[in-house]
This record gives C-alpha cells, structure tokens and sequence, in this order.
C-alpha cells in the first residue's frame, strides 16, 4: 500500500497532476460518452481541489496562500490536460490501432479532452 498515493504525493505536482487525470478519467467513465464536453470542467474542479486542500494544511503560509493555491491548481490542470499538445496543430499525427478502425471510434475509458 505504500507505493500508491499519499499524501505527500498528492501534495506534489506530479501526484496531483496524476490523481486529476485519473479521476477525470474515472468520473468521466462512469458519465459515458455524454460527458465527454465535461471532461476539461472535471479536471479544472479536480484541480482547484487538490490545490486549496494543499494550502489549507500549510501551516507556515500567510493568507496569499489562497492566490497561489488558484494559480498552483492552474499548473495542475495544465499538467493533467498536456498543455504540450496545445494548439491541435502541434499535436503528433497517431495511427489508430486496428480495433479502432474496426469499431470506428476511440478507445471507451482515455480519451483526449482537447
């Protein structure tokens, strides 16, 4: 049980960018196909989440805490979403698999939110 999250992990940029995209992807996959479109508003909520939980257990920090704690959920968010694959143009043309042409759509649980 170690090796999964802790609350340190979720506390780190790479945890919390992580546990958005999977629960993004969870939440996303329990709504079905309809809640493709609400897929990005999820990840945001997720994000902004994990950040002011963050900041309400720091201790040390004064009451900008709050501002940076919206701009850290920011950096989650894009972290989760892949800001690298913004604009679509810069986006690696991918060969879909032989199940997709098969089925003629993308894969049921990860699906691109851009």
């Amino acid at each position: 049980m170690n090796d999964l999250f802790t609350w340190a992990a979720l506390g780190s940029l790479t945890g919390a960018s992580a546990a958005t995209l999977l629960a993004t992807n969870v939440i996303g996959g329990l709504i079905g196909p309809s809640g493709d479109k609400a897929r990005k508003w999820i990840a945001l909520g997720v994000a902004l989440l994990l950040s002011y939980l963050t900041a309400a257990f720091a201790t040390d920090a004064g009451p900008e805490r709050w501002v940076i704690a919206f701009f850290n959920g920011l950096v989650i968010f894009s972290a989760a979403l892949g800001v690298n694959q913004l604009p679509p143009g810069n986006r690696q043309a991918t060969q879909a698999s032989p199940t997709q042409l098969a089925q003629g759509h993308e894969p049921r649980f990860v699906r691109s939110w851009v």
